[in-house]
């Protein structure tokens, strides 16, 4: 993604968008004129998925300017998401574009009608598919350099034009040349390609909305990066939360040593957020603190009650945050478990109960951790 602010970000979102307006609209009326005047379904669906598609684009810069909303008391993490819903928005277009042609398509099939294509047609259909490809290819460039999930699926749906286009002008050469009429039956095609492509649309971006795991290359280099500062001996339960493009806001916690200060604390903690914030624009509202015992007994006991977890339960993918009291004796640690533990509470005792068997001499505070991030 291009490193711009969010005020650039959306000025080239709305210019973008702008272009396929124009395009789409033009795209259109050609289209129109020609499938009404050659009596062609499948030019007229190809029309009205033109129209969807220019439609599309004027959603994406009622998003964009949205989702630029600055944050307030009920809202203060901003209106970033709107571009998800928008980008869902876009999929219910595209997918009632479908199920409409699908309709019309099958009508066409019982009730057939003749076309009567011209040279002028064939050209202008031909002229769409190269119009539609570029167009495509401009908009899912953009749409990732921008990080726009909107341009991003308006440049897949325009490919996918493309190939309809292509399609329908094959089909008309057929027509020409040996008389034979697809084009109801192009029109089945042509609508169940375009419902695949809202369907995936939809699915992506609810899927946003919902919340995903974070990039496991992304997380993995924000935890080296927090683990390479001085003072720093591990980092674990990298959490970010995504508010929309370039609004990423979460937490994580650091081992330090035991003997560490609050002032030195601090400074480490400050400096993590500074950092990862200039580096990535990630806000790290918290910075937890795991702190790990430094004497040699501790660090060889906290080795062989991690060995003894990891041999025999494989479900178990990290331990981290361990600390023995030295007063009490009880030690403190988390568990990162897979998501094919279903009973959490039960596996969290049963790690416990062996855990007590084998250090009759300690006591457990174990927590459960998610496998959330890499």
């Amino acid at each position: 993604m291009q490193d711009i602010n969010a005020v650039e970000r959306s000025r080239q979102i709305v210019k973008v968008s702008v272009v396929g307006i124009v395009t789409n609209a033009l795209l259109a009326i050609f289209k129109a004129a020609v499938g009404l005047l050659a009596n062609s379904i499948a030019i007229v669906l190809d029309a009205v998925n033109n129209l969807s598609d220019a439609l599309s684009s004027i959603i994406t810069i009622v998003g964009t300017k949205l989702a630029n909303k600055a944050p307030d008391r009920k809202h203060p993490h901003g209106y970033g998401r709107l571009e998800y819903l928008t980008t869902v928005v876009i999929a219910v277009i595209v997918l009632t574009a479908g199920g409409t042609s699908l309709k019309e398509s099958i009508e066409k099939i019982i009730n057939p009608q003749t076309p009567e294509y011209g040279t002028v047609s064939l050209i202008i259909v031909g002229a769409a598919v190269v119009v539609k490809i570029l167009l495509g290819t401009y908009f899912k460039k953009r749409g990732k350099s921008l990080d726009s999930d909107s341009l991003t699926a308006s440049g897949q749906d325009a490919l996918m034009d493309s190939i309809i286009s292509i399609s329908t002008l094959v089909a008309a050469l057929i027509f020409v040349f040996f008389g034979i009429s697809l084009e109801a039956w192009l029109g089945v095609v042509i609508s169940i390609f375009i419902l695949k492509a809202g369907y995936e649309i939809i699915k992506d971006s609810t899927s946003k909305l919902l919340g995903e795991r974070i990039d496991g290359d992304f997380s993995k280099e924000i935890k080296s990066t927090i683990n390479a500062i001085e003072g720093v001996h591990g980092v674990h339960d990298l959490i970010l939360n995504d508010y929309g493009p370039q609004r990423l806001w979460g937490s994580v916690h650091i081992e330090v040593d035991d003997t560490m200060c609050a002032a030195q604390i601090d400074t480490i903690t400050h400096r993590i957020q500074k950092e990862i914030f200039e580096k990535y624009q990630v806000i790290l509202h918290t910075v937890g603190i795991y702190s790990i015992n430094t004497d040699e007994a501790s660090v060889k006991l906290r080795n062989d009650i991690y060995n003894s977890i990891t041999e025999k339960h494989p479900e178990v993918l990290e331990i981290h945050g361990f600390y023995l009291i030295p007063d009490t004796h009880e030690i403190q640690m988390d568990i990162v478990v897979s998501f094919d533990v279903k009973d959490r509470m039960q596996f969290q005792q049963t790690i416990i109960d062996e855990l007590a068997k084998q250090f009759p001499d300690h006591r457990f505070a174990i927590i459960v951790d998610s496998d959330i991030s890499d």
